[in-house]
């Protein structure tokens, strides 16, 4: 190997520094080349689904089962996901206590409704996604020492819309409550009346109220509780008629969409004036109850209700 040579400039004079050569004996160094990462590889390892969960609020990944122990609730930021009828009528009732009654009432395109997709068609879509025949389920259940007729919805069918089936088992399970004297809880999340059944799916509204007045005459409790998001013909009928209305954190709940409503009104609207926590300060609502809580408190509260009715019933007046 050739030795290497410098050249020195010092104020303009170029001298010539002797060439360095390696010491004897040793080899000169070697560098091995650097292998090329192929452009075309990921190094990102695939995760098999189903085990975490981006938070939608905090973008923390929450450890699927660490999720579902914690009632689909965020354990960083409180953020409430949705979670299906099944699994809240599971995080409500004592163990093997619930009774669905109207199980086999399904809907019917009576209108004949046509579009890119059939009404029939998308019913079919969606009983096979969510296992349910339509967005309610309804039954008696025990919620602590409490017999209580339950309905809950179902958002993930058909946006939680309230057709001719929804509102007729609505209806019997307000009807059953007061011919057997229970108390009624309905948690309720929706888009609204069900556009494709149309004037059908608005009477439900009327009926559902005229259930609840008489349940309401037998000095029986309701405690409806509303969650993300609570709107529309839902909203505006027997989800806010309860003695004690109460909402998940964060919930979203109004009539209509902030667009149409400034569209409307032709004013500016407050911030966040469709959550449950600016509700709360308006008085739409009496109390925000997290998910993991709701169960102890629906125990609470119906012990307070249900105590003068026990009193009365013992006393035979």
């Amino acid at each position: 190997m050739k030795a290497t040579s410098f050249v020195r400039k010092t104020l303009g004079i170029e001298t010539q520094e002797p060439p360095v050569a390696h010491p004897p004996g040793e080899t000169p160094t070697t560098f091995a080349k650097k292998p090329k990462l192929a452009g075309d590889k990921s190094r990102k390892r695939d995760i098999p689904e189903g085990i975490w969960r981006k938070c939608k609020q905090c973008s923390n990944m929450i450890y699927e089962k660490e999720l579902d122990r914690n009632l689909k609730v965020c354990p960083k930021c409180q953020f409430h996901f949705p979670i299906s009828a099944r699994e809240r009528i599971h995080t409500l009732v004592e163990t093997c206590s619930f009774e669905e009654i109207d199980a086999s009432m399904e809907s019917v395109d009576m209108l004949n409704f046509t579009g890119p997709s059939s009404y029939a068609a998308k019913l079919d879509q969606y009983k096979k996604l969510t296992g349910l025949k339509d967005a309610v389920c309804t039954g008696v259940g025990r919620i602590g020492r409490h017999r209580v007729a339950l309905g809950v919805m179902d958002f993930g069918f058909l946006g939680g819309s309230m057709g001719s089936v929804v509102g007729e088992r609505l209806t019997r399970l307000i009807e059953l409550a007061t011919a057997r004297g229970l108390p009624l809880v309905i948690v309720a999340t929706s888009g609204g009346a069900r556009m494709y059944e149309g004037l059908f799916s608005l009477m439900q509204m009327a009926k559902t109220c005229g259930a609840l007045a008489y349940h309401a005459k037998s000095k029986l409790p309701y405690i409806s509780v509303l969650t993300d998001p609570t709107t529309a013909g839902v909203m505006a009928s027997f989800a806010t008629v309860g003695d004690l209305i109460l909402a998940e954190p964060g919930a979203m709940i109004g009539f209509t969409g902030p667009r149409v409503i400034k569209d409307t009104t032709q004013s500016e609207l407050p911030p966040g004036f469709q959550t449950a926590e600016f509700l709360l300060e308006h008085g739409l609502i009496d109390a925000i109850v997290p998910r993991t809580e709701l169960k102890s408190r629906l125990c609470h509260f119906l012990d307070y209700l249900m105590e003068s009715r026990e009193q009365r019933v013992a006393s035979g007046k």
